[in-house]
C-alpha cells in the first residue's frame, strides 16, 4: 500500500471542490427535512464505514464465525455415508477420484483404501439432518443452523487453503473478511475494536498447523481495520495496561501530547496511516476500561456457565472464547472470529477427533441458545467451518478400529445460523463417496458472499483500487450469494 498515492488520489482539487459542493447540498436538503426523516435510527450510531453501505437493509448487523483451522472430517461428521460399510479396505474407483490431483502425503501410496466412518449417525430436527454421535449438542439444535454440505476449494494443502477462505485468495497480503467489514460497514461500538480474533486451546492433535496474524490482517487497506487479538494467557491485550507507576491521568497527557504530534504529521504530509495511529491510540486508552469489563465473567448467572459446559472458566478455551463472543455480540462488535486448531487428523481420526469435537460441540450449541434467547440471534450471523474437508479413503495404516484422511478441497461441509439464514435447512450433497459434489456446489467465494449478502453487502460494489486493479473479498469471476439459504 502506498499511502501518499492513496491520499493523493482521494483529495485532488477535482474531488475537493466535487465533494464540498455535494456536502453543501446534502445539509442544505437535510434541514428541509422532517426532524423524524434526517437520521435512520439504524445508521445513526455508525462510526466511520463507507457512504452508501450497507448497499440494503441487512438481516444481520454483526457476525462470529467458528473457524476449525485444519479441516474437520465431513464424513465422520455431518456426511453420512452408510454405503462406505461395505466398500471397507476397497479401492477408491478412478472414475470416483477422476484424476484429482493429491498431497504429497498420499500421492506415493501405492493404493486408497476406503475408511469407513466408525461413529454412528442419527437424524435430527425437521430437516433429517445426519448428525454424528460425536456431537449431541448439534443434534439438539439442528432446527437453528442450515447445513451447507458442499462448499469446495481449488487448494489442497493448509496454508493457502486457509489463507483463501479468510482473505479470497491464497497468496498472502490481502484483506481479511473481517476487515472488509470493518472498512465497509463502520464500527458498532466505541470502546471496543470492530473486528476481534481469539485463537482458542484444543485437546486434539498438538502439532498443529500455525496461524499467521495475516489472517485477520488488513493487507492493502488501512491498519485500524486489521483484528485486534485477544490473548488466551496473561492480559488479553498486550501493552494495553499501563506500566508501573503511571496511572490513567499522566496516559491521558501522554497520549494528548502524541497526538499533537502525530496531527503535525498528518497536516504535513497527509498520510492515512498517521490518522489511523491516532485511532489506535485513542481506542487503545478506552479499551483499558472496556476489555477487562468484558472479560470479567463474574457477572454471568450460573446456569449460563453450565450452559457452556466445564471449560467455560478456563481461560483460553474454545467454551470461554464462545461466552466472550456473545458478550461481544452484545457490546456491539461488529466481527468476532474464534480460531480452533487441531483438526488435522492425518493418521489418528478416532483418537483425536473426539477430543476436538468435544472442545466445541457444547459451547456452539450454548452460544447459539445464549445469542437466541437474549434476541440477538436475529441479526447476529454464525458461521462454522474449516479451510477444506477429507478423504474418505486412508491415509496411513487402516484397521477397524482406526484410520487417518488426508486433505480434500472437492467437498466439505459448513454450518450458518442466525441472521438472515433459514434454520433447519440441508443445502447441497455429495456422492457416495463424499468425494464429489453432487447437488448444489458452493465455492468458497459464493460463500463469502453469502456472508457479505447477510451484512448487507453487494459483493460486487465492495472493492478497494489497489495496485491498479480493483481488489475484492470474492475475486473477478462471477459469484452469487446462496439465495437459497437465505430469508
Amino acid at each position: 500500500m502506498d499511502p501518499i498515492q492513496q491520499h493523493i488520489q482521494t483529495v485532488t482539487r477535482r474531488h475537493f471542490f466535487k465533494r464540498g459542493t455535494l456536502g453543501l447540498g446534502t445539509a442544505a436538503f437535510a434541514s428541509l427535512m422532517p426532524e423524524k426523516l434526517r437520521a435512520s435510527p439504524d445508521t445513526t450510531h455508525l462510526t466511520g464505514g463507507l457512504p452508501g453501505l450497507p448497499h440494503f437493509a441487512p438481516k444481520a448487523k454483526r457476525a462470529i464465525y467458528l473457524f476449525m483451522a485444519g479441516a474437520p472430517s465431513q464424513m465422520d461428521m455431518f456426511d453420512y455415508k452408510p454405503v462406505m460399510a461395505d466398500w471397507y479396505d476397497k479401492d477408491l474407483p478412478e472414475s470416483v477420484r477422476m484424476g484429482q490431483r493429491l498431497t504429497t502425503m498420499t500421492s506415493v501410496q501405492e493404493r486408497f483404501p476406503l475408511a469407513p466412518s466408525n461413529y454412528t449417525f442419527q437424524q435430527y430436527g425437521k430437516s433429517g439432518a445426519w448428525i454424528s454421535e460425536l456431537l449431541p449438542y448439534h443434534g439438539r439444535m439442528a432446527d437453528d443452523i442450515t447445513l451447507v454440505k458442499s462448499l469446495y476449494t481449488e487448494a489442497i494443502n493448509h496454508d493457502p487453503a486457509i489463507t483463501y477462505l479468510c482473505t479470497g485468495n491464497q497468496l498472502p497480503g490481502r484483506a481479511s473478511l473481517g476487515s472488509w467489514l470493518s472498512y465497509g460497514l463502520g464500527t458498532l461500538n466505541e470502546n471496543l475494536p470492530s473486528f476481534v480474533v481469539i485463537t482458542a486451546s484444543w485437546t486434539g492433535r498438538k502439532d498443529a498447523q500455525a496461524l499467521f496474524n495475516r489472517l485477520w490482517g488488513s493487507g492493502f487497506l488501512a491498519s485500524k481495520h486489521q483484528g485486534v487479538a485477544l490473548r488466551s494467557q496473561g492480559d488479553p491485550v498486550l501493552f494495553l495496561s499501563n506500566p508501573p507507576g503511571v496511572d490513567a491521568t499522566t496516559r491521558r497527557r501522554m497520549l494528548d501530547s502524541l497526538a499533537r504530534m502525530n496531527q503535525h504529521t498528518l497536516d504535513q504530509f497527509g498520510d492515512p496511516e498517521t490518522q489511523a495511529r491516532i485511532t489506535q491510540y485513542e481506542m487503545a486508552f478506552r479499551m483499558q476500561t472496556s476489555v477487562p469489563e468484558l472479560t470479567n465473567l463474574s457477572d454471568e448467572p450460573q446456569h449460563v456457565l453450565d450452559m457452556y459446559g466445564p471449560d467455560v472458566l478456563k481461560q483460553g478455551t474454545f467454551a470461554a472464547s464462545c461466552l466472550l463472543a456473545r458478550r461481544m455480540a452484545e457490546r456491539d462488535v461488529r466481527f468476532v472470529q474464534i480460531f480452533h486448531r487441531g483438526w488435522d487428523q492425518h493418521q489418528n481420526v478416532t483418537g483425536d477427533l473426539p477430543n476436538q469435537c468435544k472442545d466445541i460441540d457444547q459451547p456452539c450449541w450454548a452460544l447459539i441458545q445464549d445469542l437466541k434467547q437474549r434476541g440477538l440471534l436475529d441479526d447476529t450471523l454464525v458461521i462454522w467451518g474449516g479451510e477444506f474437508g477429507r478423504t474418505i479413503y486412508c491415509q496411513g495404516e487402516l484397521t477397524r478400529e482406526n484410520y487417518g484422511r488426508d486433505h480434500h478441497p472437492k467437498c466439505f461441509t459448513v454450518w450458518l445460523a442466525g441472521g438472515g439464514v433459514k434454520p433447519g435447512m440441508v443445502y447441497g450433497e455429495t456422492d457416495d463417496f463424499s468425494y464429489n459434489i453432487t447437488e448444489n456446489p458452493v465455492h468458497i467465494h459464493d460463500f463469502n458472499a453469502t456472508i457479505l449478502h447477510c451484512l448487507g453487502i453487494d459483493h460486487n460494489r465492495l472493492a478497494y483500487k489497489f495496485q491498479g486493479l480493483d481488489m475484492r473479498l470474492t475475486g473477478v469471476e462471477e459469484q452469487h450469494p446462496v439465495h437459497d439459504i437465505l430469508i
